[in-house]
């Protein structure tokens, strides 16, 4: 495993795009993009505390602001509001995915987790591309990490407090349907308290997809980031080094077969402002990506 960055606050949300890597640093309020000599090419400021990223068609980054529910578009050195996700979301915006069409998948906590509140189940939202917004799901379980498999037909959402991955059938005008369990991870915990919420063998979160539609997803409880086959049997494992954690991934690099790995020692958000040792790993995986998003 090799370094590609380090001295970060806390990675969200990795991309690869355009021949480089892009990533979401929480609490220095930047987006990153680095280059594949681990260089910083170029950033952007997120007041509210960015979270996922993604590209619409025509090149522009989307980034979600977290703190203030928004999608933010990032075009010709100006960020201007896309989407205003506050009257449809429970808690803090996370992570998201665009796919092909310019649409936007995003997730949320649900609940004012930092803030010590009762967990609550909430809403995936779609964004289209002239801003205006759909709820696609609810009753989720902090819908997080997000990926489409090849045919385009398939959109997975890693259910964090849920212990498991769950699917739906994407219709052509982009809506969901057809929901079902595709990885059952681990021990489902009691939805009563942050304290609960915690007790899983399985907490899934940024999730990667690779070309036998097999997904990556980080385990945001015990370091590591596995290899799921469709049905959720764990094929393969990496952990994160020094005992740290691993909270999101994404494949790409010349050939594909990148696994970026985000990691920190915990997600503590009082010691990451303080302490800024996340970094960035690179894995080599045998599979690469395919035709599937991320």
């Amino acid at each position: 495993m090799e370094k590609l960055f380090d001295g970060g606050t806390f990675f969200e949300g990795p991309r690869w795009h355009g021949g480089a890597w892009w990533v979401s640093d929480f609490y220095s309020l930047l987006v990153r993009k680095i280059t594949l000599e681990g260089k910083v090419a170029e950033t952007v400021m997120v007041e509210n505390q960015p979270s996922g990223i993604g590209f619409l068609p025509d090149g522009s980054l989307l980034v979600v602001s977290m703190k203030d529910r928004r999608i933010l578009r990032h075009c010709d050195g100006r960020l201007t509001t896309h989407a205003d996700l506050s009257a449809v979301t429970g808690g803090p915006a996370n992570d998201m995915l665009v796919d092909g069409k310019g649409r936007a998948y995003v997730g949320n906590f649900g609940f004012d987790i930092f803030g010590g509140a009762k967990p609550a189940s909430t809403t995936l939202v779609r964004v289209d591309p002239d801003g205006s917004i759909s709820i696609v799901a609810d009753d989720l379980r902090c819908p997080n990490g997000t990926v489409i498999t090849a045919d385009g037909k398939t959109l997975i959402v890693a259910e964090s407090f849920a212990a498991r991955l769950t699917a739906f059938t994407i219709d052509e005008d982009g809506s969901l349907t057809d929901r079902r369990v595709w990885a059952a991870l681990g021990k489902t915990p009691p939805w009563d308290s942050l304290e609960t919420i915690q007790q899983t063998t399985y907490a899934p979160d940024g999730c990667a997809i690779d070309a036998e539609d097999h997904v990556w997803v980080a385990d945001a409880f015990n370091g590591r980031v596995c290899r799921v086959a469709p049905g959720g049997k764990i094929v393969d494992e990496v952990l994160a080094p020094n005992g740290w954690g691993v909270y999101a991934c994404a494949l790409g690099g010349v050939n594909g077969r990148q696994l970026l790995l985000c990691v920190a020692p915990d997600f503590d958000d009082v010691k990451r402002r303080a302490t800024p040792e996340a970094a960035l790993y690179l894995h080599e995986v045998t599979v690469p990506r395919g035709e599937g998003l991320p």
